[in-house]
């Protein structure tokens, strides 16, 4: 669309996870460190999370990818899911044959074995679920048994939880205490500041194959970082739409009129004090 009037191979601001356009902001790389680090000491449960759009996915992504090498991985994007089914993705994601398995003790049972098998091979066994504050109770209760999974020396299984804040309401109930002491590392994704969000779109820019001078103005950089409250998505959405905007009138620059129309024109993004007269 408008990415040959700025120089751009390909679109800098798509809302899909890609971990080419990870930036390493303090509150991300932090995320990232103590994932590594946790996963490293073998700990039970390890839990991170953030309000909607600051990046749990693409952090998630990237985290397996780290692991691609080193461990075997079970991915669980949607977990809401019946205690059973859980079993029973978790289970082909470890390359199980659950359909020789007539119940969920025959699920458990042949789990426990393929388990013990990657143990012996000195394979780390690692179950990422994103989204998780969309488990059911039962289904996270399922879960922790799961875990106890384990032999003498060795913990078989490592779990790490995605989740919105909605996940740590759920883990304060009285019926999820036993879990929430096996969650050993926790870490809360924080909004990029503003001298981050200047270096988010720098460097999305920089990936999408842009090489020229700065494309966003000093003041449009400012407003789209008040306006979205440093919520990587809200960021992305509101970019977009500024380049939308200036390459609508021709402009070359993004400045703070196309930022102004973005703003606008997405309901999610806060309206400074200053520009409710313009909008």
């Amino acid at each position: 669309m408008y990415e040959a009037h700025f120089g751009l191979q390909e679109a800098p601001f798509a809302l899909t996870p890609n971990t080419r356009y990870f930036l390493r902001a303090r509150s991300h790389s932090d995320a990232l460190e103590l994932l590594l680090v946790a996963l490293r000491e073998r700990e039970g449960f390890i839990k991170i999370t953030g309000e909607v759009g600051t990046g749990k996915t693409l952090l998630c992504r990237l985290l397996l990818n780290e692991l691609e090498q080193d461990a075997h991985t079970a991915y669980i994007p949607n977990p809401q899911l019946t205690p059973e089914t859980l079993y029973e993705a978790v289970a082909e994601e470890l390359e199980v044959d659950v359909a020789r398995c007539a119940n969920t003790h025959q699920i458990l049972k042949a789990l426990n074995e393929r388990l013990i098998a990657l143990a012996m091979e000195q394979r780390q066994v690692v179950l990422v679920i994103d989204e998780a504050q969309a488990m059911p109770e039962e289904t996270i209760e399922a879960l922790r048994l799961l875990t106890n999974l384990e032999t003498e020396s060795s913990r078989l299984l490592q779990v790490v939880l995605f989740g919105q804040p909605e996940l740590d309401q759920i883990l304060q109930q009285n019926s999820m205490r036993q879990l929430r002491q096996r969650i050993t590392f926790q870490y809360r994704l924080a909004p990029l500041d503003k001298v981050s969000v200047a270096q988010y779109l720098r460097h999305r820019l920089s990936q999408a194959g842009y090489n020229g001078g700065d494309l966003f103005a000093p003041s449009a950089l400012r407003l789209i970082s008040r306006s979205s409250g440093g919520i990587p998505r809200l960021v992305n959405i509101i970019a977009h739409k500024s380049l939308l905007s200036a390459w609508g009138r021709g402009d070359r620059q993004v400045g703070r009129w196309h930022v102004m129309q973005a703003v606008r024109d997405t309901d999610s993004a806060r309206v400074p004090n200053l520009l409710v007269r313009w909008l």
